[in-house]
Formats: structure tokens, C-alpha cells, sequence
């Protein structure tokens, strides 16, 4: 009985190396291309299958790696059809603006040259150019939307397929991944055909030079025992390089009619633009070189001379300084403290001089004793009257009167004064010390907050779902929305049995849903929230799912994670 237990697993494992020593002899998709995240939707694996999962992973490779070509072509299409349809619901001078100045500088000798001539022919009337431009559009809008739906279906298919043999394969690949094989190449005969309807239908009437001049012919695969439950090493090396020559063959003839109905590129878009900053960066430079050493002239490096000067004064004037200003105001508080009663009391002295003063004055003048609380305030006033009464005689009293007396106390009295507005006004600037020094500080602070802001929006990367900020998070929304809205088209195609339509809307479906992957998986494993994020996003492809299930399920998404919740910090 031991050697029947084993004899099945040592075949299962020489058929499976036999797979591997033929797929890693085939091409496979360069790392640089853009991977999709949807997995195959294999069952759960059981511990009894699990080293026949371990050893056949070579397989799954080989249906993982059809699906990548798959998700890279439709992602193509898909990204070059948002830019056409987005031309497409412009208005007609945006289209005609388009036609003339963001497709090069051919297109816009030509197109000026065509306005010229349809000005002077029929008048100033543009709608023949903006019919050309809608038609122009249009073109390349069904060419890409015919494309885009047969390879949707396509992969819709090819996941269908590895859903309802997934069981096999997980318990028994060497006999059912033969008879996926064949299912597969069955697939690409029928992508040929709806392929080559396209190609028929738009040879005679496309204004695209060459764009149709060879149709797709996939390879088929020969006539074997593809009914039997086991193959040969010939027939599956043979099935194995069909399919990838295939796949090789789809590419290569998507990036051709990709490439003859793509968006422009960005240079192309912004030529003017460009243009205009090469012819200014020319003059920028021919500028420099008559003022540099080149030409003789030490003009730039007396620039550079007074810029780094300028940036040290400014340094100094607007950083340092400010900063040690508050530095001292903090930490040497005990000291202006000190210094602040020595003050007080210099001020205290005056005081008691002047007090001392008037209290004589005023016991001389009247003949009477004062107490010694007696007003400063009261004495002043005899002093005052006593001034005024030596005025009547000013020369005479000057020398042998109290005038000089007086006079000598009212300097004492303005000393008082001076003295106390001083420390009045030396205590308001102490005070704001710190006010000026941050006052001092704002435009170096200013200038660090631009460049942080400048510095955090370039980490961000807020243009694309996968950043950081509220522009990404709101196109992570959106991207639930779309997947949201698909399946609800899906669950319609099926009410209606429409079933090219359904498995067109599935595939869709599928690609929205790897959009979302890419998207939330590096912020949801940041959260902790990505075994269950992933498992959501898995169930909604799952064609066997109820449509209420899987709106409960967006729903659910929205609200409760992280990653998917809207910004807090509004606009």
C-alpha cells in the first residue's frame, strides 16, 4: 500500500518540473511593466494540497502571466480612451484649438493653413474644421472602445475559466490544466475573430495611415489527445509556447493600432510651450555667456559675490539675530530683572531728593513745620507760587531772592519725569522683545514654509490615487464609485441575457477592481486595515456573488476604511 500512496505524487512532481523547465524557457513580462493585483480565483488550499500547491505554483504563473498581458494592454487602452473621451466633451473651439495647437508643429502649419483657406473661401465659418476635429476624435474613440471590450471579455473569459476549474486545479493540475490550455487557445480563436471584424470593418474608411494593414492570425493549437487525461511532454511544450506566442503576437498588434490611436504625447500637447521656453532659455543663455568669463566680462561673479552676501545679511538680519534676540529674553530673565530694580531704585532716589527738596523750600517759605507724608504735590504748589512771585523781579531775586532755589527744584521735577518715562518705555520694549524678534523672523519663516509646502507636495504626489493627499483620496473614492456603478451595469446585462455585454461589464468590473488594489494597498497596510480590504475587493470580483451583497460590500468600503474615507481638511 505505500508505494500506490506515493506513486501518484511522484508523478504529479515530475510532471510539474517538467512545466517549469518549459515555462522558464519562455518569455515573460519585463519588470518594468505595470503588474495587476487581481489573483486568480483558485479555492482556499487545504493542508493535503498544499505541496501540491507549493510545487505547481509554476502553473498559476503561467495563467498570472496571461492575465498580466491582459491587464497591461487593457490598461493601455483604457488610459489613452479617458483622453479621447475627455477631447470628445469639450466644446468645438476646444476641439479645434486641440486639432491646431496640441497635435505638433505639422499639424499646426496644416491646420492654420486649412483655416486660412476655408476663411477666404466660405467666409469666417469653422464648423467644417470642428466637424473634422469631432470626426477625428470619434475615430479613435471606437477603434480604442471596440478594443477595450474585446479584451475586457477576454479576461472576463479567461477568469470565468480558472473559476470553475479552480477546484482541479488545486487538486489535480497535471489533468486539468491540459484541458484549460485548450480552453484558453479556444479563447484567442475567438479574439481573432471579433479582431478581425474590427479590422474589416475599418480598413476601407479609417483615416489612419497603415493602422489596419495586417490582421491578427493567432496560431491554433494541432491535433492532439487533448480529450485524454494525460499528455505528453511534446504536447505540453508544444501548448505552452502556442499560448505565449500568442500573448507575443496580441502585443505586438495592440501596441501597433495602440500606437497609431494614442493621445499625444506631452510634448507633443505642449509644443508651444516648450518652444517658447527653449528660445527663452537661449537668450537666458547667450545673456549669461556675454556677461560671464568667457566673454571677459566678471559681471557673474560679482553677482554671485553680492547674492552670497546678500543671502548672509539676510541670514544674519532675519535668523540669527531674531533667534538669539529670544534666546536672551528666555534665559536671562534674572539678569534684566536685576537690572530692571537697580532702575527703581535710582528712580526712588530722585524721588526723595525732590521730596526732600520741596519739604525745605516749603517749611522755609512758610515758617512752619511739615509732616513727613506731607504731597509732593502740595509743596510743588508753594514752590510754584514762590516762583512766580520771584518773577516780578527776576535780576535781583536771581542773586539775593529764592528764584535760583526755584529754578534748581523744577530741574529736579524734570529729572523726576525724564526718568520715569525712560523706565515706562524701557519696560514696553522689554516686553515686546520677543514680538519684534518674531517680527524679524516672519520673512525667513515665510520662505521655509513655501519650501516645506513646495518639499511635502512633491512626497505627496497628490496627482495620482496612490498619493497622500485629498486630491488622491477623492480618486480613490471615485475609483469605488466606478466599480460600484460596473457592477450594477453587469447585474442589468445579465437581467437582460445579454451575454457579450455582461462579460464585456465583468471584465471591466475586474480591471476597476485592480485599479482599486493598486491604489489602497500601500495606505491600507500602513492602517493595519489590508487583510480585510483585500479580502472585500477580492469578493466583489466573484462572479457568483449576489449584486446586494456586493453593494453592501462598497458600501461597507466607504465608510469604514481608512484609506477610502473622504478628507477631513476641506477645500
Amino acid at each position: 500500500m505505500e508505494p500506490i500512496l506515493h506513486f501518484p505524487s511522484l508523478l504529479r512532481l515530475k510532471f510539474l518540473g517538467q512545466i517549469s523547465n518549459l515555462f522558464s524557457q519562455t518569455a515573460r513580462v519585463s519588470s518594468s511593466r505595470r503588474r495587476h493585483y487581481i489573483h486568480l480565483p483558485l479555492p482556499s488550499y487545504t493542508p493535503e494540497s498544499s505541496l501540491v500547491v507549493k510545487e505547481s505554483s509554476v502553473v498559476y504563473d503561467v495563467l498570472e502571466d496571461i492575465m498580466e498581458h491582459i491587464f497591461v494592454n487593457l490598461h493601455s487602452v483604457e488610459k489613452n480612451l479617458q483622453f479621447w473621451q475627455s477631447r470628445a466633451e469639450g466644446s468645438n473651439y476646444r476641439k479645434l484649438y486641440f486639432m491646431i495647437f496640441e497635435r505638433g508643429p505639422r499639424a499646426f502649419v496644416d491646420g492654420t493653413v486649412q483655416l486660412v483657406q476655408q476663411c477666404v473661401v466660405e467666409g469666417p465659418s469653422m464648423q467644417h474644421l470642428s466637424q473634422s476635429a469631432s470626426a477625428y476624435i470619434s475615430e479613435r474613440l471606437a477603434v480604442l472602445t471596440t478594443l477595450r471590450r474585446v479584451l475586457a471579455t477576454l479576461l472576463a473569459e479567461v477568469y470565468m475559466e480558472v473559476d470553475r476549474c479552480g477546484k482541479e486545479l488545486v487538486k489535480d493540475p497535471e489533468k486539468s490544466f491540459p484541458s484549460l490550455l485548450v480552453t484558453i487557445n479556444g479563447l484567442f480563436s475567438n479574439l481573432e475573430a471579433s479582431i478581425g471584424h474590427l479590422h474589416a470593418i475599418r480598413r476601407t474608411n479609417s483615416s489612419v495611415d497603415g493602422s489596419y494593414s495586417f490582421p491578427l492570425l493567432f496560431e491554433r493549437l494541432p491535433e492532439v489527445n487533448q480529450e485524454g487525461s494525460q499528455w505528453t511532454e511534446c504536447e505540453i511544450a508544444d501548448a505552452i509556447n502556442l499560448v505565449n506566442k500568442n500573448i507575443q503576437k496580441l502585443d505586438s498588434y495592440l501596441s501597433l493600432i495602440v500606437a497609431k490611436h494614442q493621445k499625444p504625447k506631452k510634448v507633443t500637447q505642449y509644443w508651444i510651450r516648450y518652444t517658447c521656453g527653449a528660445v527663452g532659455l537661449s537668450v537666458c543663455s547667450m545673456w549669461l555667456l556675454r556677461h560671464s568669463r568667457l566673454m571677459g566680462s566678471p559681471d557673474i561673479d560679482n553677482w554671485i559675490c553680492e547674492a552670497k552676501d546678500s543671502a548672509i545679511s539676510f541670514f544674519n538680519e532675519h535668523v540669527e539675530q531674531p533667534l538669539l534676540l529670544i534666546r536672551d529674553d528666555l534665559f536671562e530673565t534674572f539678569r534684566k530683572r536685576h537690572k530692571g530694580v537697580m532702575e527703581i531704585e535710582e528712580l526712588q532716589l530722585t524721588a526723595n531728593s525732590l521730596h526732600r527738596m520741596l519739604m525745605a523750600f516749603s517749611e522755609q517759605t512758610k515758617g512752619q513745620k511739615f509732616p513727613e507724608n506731607a504731597s509732593d504735590q502740595e509743596m510743588l504748589e508753594i514752590v510754584m507760587a514762590r516762583y512766580e512771585k520771584e518773577l516780578v523781579n527776576p535780576i535781583q531775586n536771581l542773586l539775593s531772592g529764592e528764584l535760583a532755589r526755584a529754578l534748581l527744584i523744577q530741574v529736579q521735577k524734570l529729572k523726576l519725569d525724564i526718568e520715569t518715562a525712560m523706565l515706562e518705555l524701557d519696560q514696553i520694549l522689554k516686553a515686546n522683545e520677543i514680538n519684534f524678534a518674531i517680527l524679524a523672523a516672519l520673512p525667513a519663516f515665510f520662505l521655509s514654509l513655501m519650501l516645506l509646502m513646495l518639499v511635502r507636495a512633491w512626497f505627496k504626489q497628490d496627482t495620482k490615487a496612490v498619493g497622500r493627499g485629498r486630491i488622491a483620496r477623492c480618486q480613490r473614492r471615485l475609483l469605488l464609485v466606478e466599480v460600484e456603478k460596473r457592477i450594477l451595469q453587469y447585474q442589468s446585462f445579465v437581467d437582460q441575457g445579454l451575454e457579450k455585454e455582461s462579460q464585456c461589464m465583468f471584465g471591466l468590473v475586474l480591471y476597476s477592481l485592480d485599479c482599486l488594489f493598486h491604489a489602497v494597498k500601500r495606505h491600507a497596510k500602513e492602517t493595519g486595515e489590508w487583510q480585510c480590504l483585500r479580502q472585500d475587493i477580492i469578493d466583489l470580483g466573484q462572479a457568483s456573488l449576489q449584486t446586494t451583497y456586493k453593494l453592501v460590500v462598497t458600501s461597507r468600503m466607504a465608510r469604514v476604511y481608512e484609506c477610502l474615507l473622504p478628507s477631513l481638511k476641506q477645500p
